[in-house]
């Protein structure tokens, strides 16, 4: 079976002028599924009987075809491809082949910008065509080789009031920043690096932005510090303040601020008084 999207390796069953003809089924000249491969893509010194391994797709007549050349995703794939045209349907974007793939304003999570990178999905469309989606999550995979503590890159793909930041880790795992993440002006499309803080049980990643409890807290501690010294030498509220308070104010969660705080005061670096905490310094 010839499967459009996706690259095999099929039989040469016929030499014409203007390439070769592939089929699945064997040597048979006779094959009722067989495709072309263009004459200036077939390999040199190739015969009836040979095995090519193609990429299957439709040229600008919308005819199925076969390339040796390499495209960036197949069929159930994703991929950060970009986008070389907007038209009245939707935009094009470059997979490595002749002919763009479009990706419909209906699939489209975003407006998007010639020369803009975007994640993409393909699939066969109802009419038989290739098609990409930017609502990628259900193309994402599950079997990643990271481990818990792991550093990871991704591509956000969907900011979520819910359930936090959707992350495509390497453009292709399944991934997500937890709402509960301090994650303040992180949009789709932006890339992240992150620690992986679980795995779950059905193989999706749970990512942090923030290091392991221990070394988090040297670094939130400095962070503090910077603050009081920007701030004159006070901040007007204490560990004990309203957790949105200090998440709006720090960036930090009520327990991650309590810990630096701790961490402060343990180094005798600050003072914590009933309206705030102060540098020792400018303590009176």
């Amino acid at each position: 079976m010839i499967e459009l999207g996706k690259r095999q390796e099929l039989s040469i069953v016929k030499k014409v002028e203007f390439g070769v003809y592939l089929s699945s089924e064997g040597e048979r000249e006779d094959a009722k599924e067989r495709v072309l491969l263009p004459g200036k893509e077939v390999p040199e010194g190739a015969e009836v009987g040979d095995r090519v391994d193609v990429f299957i797709y439709r040229d600008s007549k919308d005819r199925m075809i076969a390339t040796t050349r390499r495209a960036e995703l197949s069929v159930g794939e994703t991929a950060a491809l970009t986008v070389k045209e907007v038209g009245k349907i939707g935009a094009f974007l470059g997979w490595g082949l002749e002919k763009d793939l479009l990706l419909p304003f209906k699939e489209q999570t975003r407006r998007l910008q010639v020369g803009e990178e975007c994640l993409a999905a393909l699939y066969v469309d109802k009419s038989g065509r290739l098609c990409t989606t930017m609502k990628v999550y259900p193309y994402l995979r599950t079997d990643s080789p990271y481990r818990k503590d792991d550093r990871v890159e991704g591509r956000v793909y969907e900011v979520s009031d819910r359930f936090g930041i959707f992350v495509a880790v390497d453009d292709k795992y399944s991934a997500l920043i937890p709402k509960r993440e301090p994650a303040e002006g992180i949009k789709e499309g932006d890339k992240v690096a992150a620690r992986v803080s679980e795995v779950l049980e059905d193989g999706k990643l749970t990512l942090s932005l923030r290091e392991k409890a221990y070394i988090q807290m040297s670094k939130d501690a400095d962070k503090l510090l910077e603050m009081l010294e920007k701030e004159g030498g006070h901040l007007p509220f204490s560990d004990k303040a309203d957790p949105e308070l200090i998440r709006s104010k720090t960036g930090m969660s009520k327990n991650e601020f309590k810990r630096a705080v701790g961490n402060l005061y343990k180094q005798r670096l600050i003072v914590i008084e009933p309206n705030g905490i102060r540098k020792k310094d400018d303590a009176q």
